[in-house]
């Protein structure tokens, strides 16, 4: 019972800093998680764990002083879900402190300097969205690891390469599109969750634009001013066949991927696609789905994704 007692004691708190934090130094290792959440909005502990390449019981060590010493945030809003037990990987977000430390070290300058005010703002539903988000990045990069020959091209090196590079305080892959519609014309944007190119062992590169589907927009809408999903193909059939990727981004390239969250749900996707008519556009061979449960049985390289007219395709 003695025993209990002191662990009991020692314990401290998930969602809040200890007043009196465990002991703790600064390392080139602890430096390197901290990059790695900055790259994301919000990140797993899993995920850390894959992309550092270490076991989750140490990193979650690491990650544990990190956040008490104030470099990472655990944001408040996953204790809706987050099981009494502790069984769920937490999530994790840059903290003030861990952006004063990229800018000393690195000369990274976060777009937003109040990062902690903001995770402390953001919504369980952001949160989630960010999420699977990352689910996508870090299984595109551990499937890479597995395919020599092919290496991901991050959208900083996209973007740096543009004709039109864009500061990284403002998101450099947004889209705008001139959408007829019963005979009126409106101008819409539209901005994909992920940007990523592919280059494989003949120099070739391809280049993909990903939404991240949770299920939560309505696919199809009767009045064209209300979000939907069939709006946002619409507005990417445009512009690819105003070649806007090419005015912008310099690509020659690219398809649309989405991952979403069942057949049913991917299947009225499709056919809302299928009923587009956008002139000069590629139609629904513009566009790839698979749904979370294939990206889990398999991942983005192997996967046989389907495009608007149910082929099946791979990435490389």
């Amino acid at each position: 019972m003695d025993a209990v007692a002191v662990e009991r004691q020692i314990r401290r708190p998930r969602f809040r800093r200890a007043s009196e934090p465990p002991a703790f130094r600064l390392t080139d290792d602890d430096v390197e998680i901290v990059r790695q959440v900055a790259r994301f909005r919000f990140i797993r502990s899993t995920h850390i764990a894959a992309l550092v390449r270490r076991s989750v019981d140490r990193t979650n060590d690491r990650l544990l002083r990190l956040f008490h010493a104030g470099y990472i945030d655990r944001p408040r809003a996953q204790l809706d879900y987050y099981p009494t037990a502790g069984s769920a990987p937490i999530t994790y977000a840059l903290a003030d402190r861990g952006a004063r430390l990229l800018r000393e070290r690195d000369g990274i300058k976060v777009a937003n300097p109040e990062v902690s005010r903001k995770n402390r703002e953001a919504g369980r539903p952001f949160i989630e969205h960010q999420i699977e988000i990352v689910n996508f990045q870090v299984a595109l990069h551990r499937a890479v690891r597995n395919h020599p020959g092919v290496r991901v091209i991050s959208p900083i090196e996209i973007n740096a390469a543009s004709r039109q590079p864009v500061p990284a305080s403002r998101n450099p892959f947004a889209l705008r599109a001139k959408v007829a519609h019963r005979g009126v014309r409106r101008e819409i944007s539209v901005v994909p969750d992920i940007v990523f190119g592919l280059e494989l062992a003949d120099g070739s590169r391809r280049y993909f634009m990903v939404e991240i589907d949770r299920g939560t927009m309505p696919i199809v809408r009767s009045r064209f001013d209300q979000t939907s999903f069939e709006k946002k193909m619409r507005a990417y059939l445009t512009a690819h066949a105003a070649k806007q990727h090419e005015r912008q981004f310099g690509l020659k390239n690219f398809r649309m991927l989405t991952v979403t969250t069942d057949r049913e749900r991917m299947q009225s996707m499709k056919k809302a696609l299928r009923q587009l008519r956008v002139p000069r556009s590629l139609g629904a061979s513009l566009f790839l789905f698979a749904t979370f449960e294939d990206l889990r049985a398999s991942d983005p390289l192997t996967n046989e994704w389907q495009d608007g007219d149910s082929r099946q395709v791979r990435l490389v």
